[in-house]
């Protein structure tokens, strides 16, 4: 199996989200596993490079187009729900139980920052996803090439595990990203194979337009979480 670079982007992105907590990072990692993904199809002989622009492929466009959409929708979510509205019209008390509130976060954040077990079970799942990815290609091979089902393999594992292991509602909207980022990938690859009945607009676009949704719907779960319990935690659903 030949490794290049969009494979080895498309590896460090989807691990990356799978591993790391801070939604900076991992929002970002989801833009870059978007380009990854449409320069691996870009590259491929079945695509033809049909815009003639720099030898991109419309498929390719489409790509980046549908992770942009989905990563600002994401990171708007994120940037409403970290800040603070309304300060000014609470009054003393609210101020005062406000600043208890926010010392008794950073003491608790403080605490967990550094605690590496939190990353142990992301870590351990993580290696299992990627051996699994490597080995499942040689046993039931899928895609027209090795590579791709590598790709489209991980895509899917480590979104699985990251929907498994998300400690809120945002890390939960960016693993079932990858998760029809893979599917998005499987098809786009079986049905441009040779045999195939080639690239059709309107399926393509109905599979973007199910992720820019699945973005917009993750971005009114935490809506109605944050706006329930003042965090996206999933922690915090569970208590009484």
């Amino acid at each position: 199996m030949t490794i290049d670079i969009w494979i080895i982007l498309l590896s460090i992105s989807a691990g990356g989200i799978l591993l790391l907590r801070d939604w900076r990072l991992t929002v970002g990692l989801l833009l870059l596993n978007y380009v990854a993904l449409a320069g691996l199809l870009n590259q491929q002989s079945f695509i033809p490079p049909d815009l003639g622009l720099f030898g991109l492929s419309s498929l390719a466009v489409i790509k980046v187009l549908t992770g942009l959409c989905a990563t600002s929708i994401l990171a708007v979510t994120a940037l409403t729900f970290s800040r603070d509205y309304g300060l000014e019209d609470l009054d003393e008390f609210g101020q005062a139980e406000l600043r208890r509130a926010l010392r008794a976060a950073v003491r608790q954040r403080s605490t967990e920052t550094f605690r590496l077990i939190d990353y142990m079970l992301p870590f351990g799942s993580g290696l299992a996803a990627l051996g699994t990815s490597i080995l499942l290609p040689l046993i039931y091979p899928i895609a027209p090439s090795p590579v791709l089902d590598f790709a489209w393999y991980w895509l899917a594992f480590s979104g699985v595990l990251t929907i498994a292991t998300a400690s809120d509602v945002l890390k939960i909207g960016l693993g079932m990203l990858l998760c029809t980022g893979g599917i998005d990938l499987l098809y786009s690859t079986v049905i441009s194979a040779p045999a195939a009945s080639g690239l059709k607009i309107v399926p393509l676009s109905l599979l973007s337009i199910v992720q820019i949704l699945l973005a917009l719907a993750i971005a009114y779960l935490a809506g109605l979480v944050y706006g329930r319990l003042k965090t996206l935690a999933i922690s915090e659903l569970f208590r009484g």
